[in-house]
């Protein structure tokens, strides 16, 4: 393990990450606000202890193997948090650390659950800074370093594969992974200023639309507005925000095949129809419940608001629109269901992503054929491709693990007074990086009143759910240290 080289790395990404601190800071000066020392101070500690990582390394190795590989990606990470929180820290005495880390991780990993009670008594600065954690987080720290530093270039497939979401061995768009990873970036950018300037000509104003456009295509959810999009009573706007949300919830890989003109690709792929079929039927289903039990009188209202909150899931986004947790407890049940689903593999979205669940699924039929041809030869296929058994078995190592940690976050959760609605739904939105849930934690409250333990609890699930779970688990098996 060269440890040396893994600080030199650490050293330039957050030297990377500590110039997101200035446009925050330019913001506050120009609206005069006092918050500029706090994030001129946090820039110059990471600019510090960046360039302290970097001398570190006295070495002239930039090769970088599969263990340094995973151990780079979740130290970034947990780097990342912790210079990211200075601000929050630094800006408000007020905050506890354990708010600051709560608030910063969840930022980065687009989770969008808060600790602030009320999101329009903080600066704009801050809140921009929220927003900017969510867009460093939803494409990936480590995407954003290979397609910009030039010592991730070699050694950069082994970061890549270790952040980047999916269970598959998805070929590279170029045979360089940097050139993937720019690739990967410009649409990314792309997306955002598209969305902009949407946001824009539906009379959002420029900041909000900033804000907004960051959250919505990194799948995040943080809002400037204390009653979310709530406060935009224009559908409109909420159509537009859906929209995005789904496409954000698509393989960028899609994105890129669509504006190269390559739609075939775009339309064979299986992921994304079953996707959408999937947004489509619960959307359905809720709109049947609802207008069943009287919730709309009427059914445009009932199927905007609907669509949302199902995107807003299944995508990981967690805006809120409507306080579903008003609604009859069998669409309460579709939406709890949702926090298991996730969007596809390569997006930005999180949970357990529909690659997989479709794998599980054919790979159930698999075996319950089986059993009536049991000398018959089967095999898992998902466009005519077969899946290989290291896919097919990462896969139910994924699940088994998701809910091994599901179950064990739940009781640590109950333990400290947390009602099991509340308990298991919380755990299940932080590890799926959702951000709201149900119960005490719904669209209009927020995590500030839990326990300080429960923080931390949740804070390491939404990393452990950004990381894939096996990415950061690895690092504490005996065979990761063992030569």
């Amino acid at each position: 393990m060269k440890f040396q080289t893994i600080l030199r790395v650490l050293g330039s990404l957050s030297l990377g990450f500590s110039a997101f601190m200035l446009p925050p800071m330019a913001l506050a000066i120009y609206l005069g606000e006092n918050d500029w020392k706090a994030f001129l101070a946090s820039f110059l500690v990471t600019l510090f202890c960046s360039l302290m990582m970097i001398r570190a390394d006295k070495t002239a190795s930039t090769e970088i193997s599969s263990r340094e590989g995973f151990m780079i990606v979740s130290l970034v990470w947990v780097t990342i948090a912790g210079f990211g929180c200075l601000p929050y820290v630094l800006a408000n005495p007020g905050l506890s650390f354990t708010d600051s880390i709560f608030e910063t991780i969840s930022g980065l990993t687009t989770t969008g659950a808060s600790i602030m009670p009320n999101i329009e008594a903080h600066s704009k600065s801050i809140l921009l800074w929220r927003s900017i954690t969510h867009w460093l987080g939803g494409m990936g720290i480590i995407v954003l370093g290979l397609a910009i530093l030039p010592i991730l270039g070699i050694g950069g497939m082994e970061l890549f594969k270790a952040e980047v979401s999916g269970p598959g061995d998805e070929d590279k768009l170029t045979p360089k992974v940097k050139d993937t990873a720019r690739i990967l970036w410009q649409v990314y950018v792309a997306m955002t200023v598209v969305l902009l300037l949407l946001l824009l000509l539906g009379g959002m104003n420029f900041y909000d639309s900033v804000n907004h456009a960051m959250s919505t295509v990194s799948s995040g959810g943080f809002s400037t507005k204390n009653q979310s999009i709530a406060f935009y009573q224009d559908a409109y706007i909420h159509w537009v925000l859906s929209l995005f949300m789904i496409l954000a919830g698509v393989n960028y890989y899609l994105h890129w095949y669509a504006l190269t003109g390559r739609l075939r690709l775009v339309f064979k792929d299986s992921e994304t129809r079953v996707y959408l079929a999937l947004i489509l039927i619960c959307s359905l289903i809720l709109v049947i419940i609802l207008m069943a039990h009287g919730n709309y009188t009427s059914l445009q209202d009932c199927i905007r608001e609907v669509v949302f909150v199902v995107s807003a899931t299944f995508t990981s986004t967690g805006f809120g629109l409507t306080d579903y947790t008003k609604w009859p407890m069998g669409a309460q049940m579709v939406i709890f269901a949702i926090l298991f689903c996730g969007g596809c593999a390569g997006s930005t979205a999180g949970g357990i992503k529909v690659i997989r669940h479709v794998i599980l699924a054919k790979f159930a039929y698999q075996q319950l054929y089986l059993l009536v041809h049991p000398r018959a030869i089967s095999r898992v296929k998902i466009a005519d491709q077969v899946i290989s058994s290291q896919i097919l078995f990462g896969v139910l190592s994924f699940v088994v693990l998701w809910f091994g940690f599901f179950g064990l976050g739940c009781i640590a959760l109950s333990l400290t007074g947390l009602d099991l609605l509340t308990s298991s739904s919380a755990v299940a939105t932080c590890l799926s990086n959702i951000g709201p849930g149900l119960g005490l934690v719904g669209p209009v409250d927020n995590f500030g009143h839990i326990t300080t333990f429960a923080k931390w609890i949740l804070s390491f699930l939404m990393l452990l759910g950004r990381l894939e779970i096996l990415t950061l688990v690895v690092l504490f098996t005996p065979v990761f240290w063992r030569d």
